[in-house]
């Protein structure tokens, strides 16, 4: 199946498989690099990406970078690509990340990963073509992304769901 072929009807039909938030990856091609923070009394370094974790880690050199603010609460969700890789991280704030494999041939198809990553927890996260993504800003005033792309932004690599078409319960915080 062709990612512009892929509607609310389909999604709608896969049957979700939620994988815990502590689970780590299990949909396949997703990279998670947890990111080193160098901490002195002058304040902080985080590395955002190295050369070698291409070869190491399995990410991608960027051919695209931008940042991103949102919102405290707002979800933004949900598209995927046919072509780019996202790779990111959060560089103020703190982000929920749902992933969900909606590629009909992969192994790891109707999984779901969830992630809560930001300066508490700062890492990488590379998500392929073919799953779909989104996320919501969990710390006020917002959540500042910093995303290392694949490809420069095409719109017409960019396949648009809304946000509660499918998988509304995912979303933090939950009381409990």
């Amino acid at each position: 199946m062709r990612i512009a072929d892929i509607d609310t009807h389909f999604l709608q039909s896969i049957d979700f498989r939620i994988e815990g938030a502590f689970a780590g990856p299990t949909i396949d091609g997703i990279r998670f690099k947890d990111l080193k923070t160098h901490l002195d009394g002058r304040g902080d370094v985080i590395e955002l990406w190295s050369k070698p974790w291409v070869e190491h880690d399995g990410m991608i050199v960027p051919t695209h970078v931008y940042q991103s603010a949102t919102d405290y609460g707002v979800v933004k969700c949900w598209h995927l690509h046919e072509i780019h890789t996202d790779q990111f991280t959060v560089t103020r704030g703190k982000l929920q990340v749902v992933c969900a494999d909606v590629r009909k041939e992969s192994p790891t198809f109707g999984c779901v990963n969830s992630f809560v990553i930001g300066v508490q927890r700062p890492a990488l996260i590379l998500i392929p073509p073919g799953v779909m993504h989104g996320w919501k800003a969990l710390a006020r005033p917002e959540t500042i992304v910093v995303n290392l792309q694949s490809h420069p932004y095409d719109p017409a690599d960019e396949f648009k769901f809304p946000w509660d078409c499918v998988l509304e319960q995912v979303w933090e915080p939950r009381n409990g």
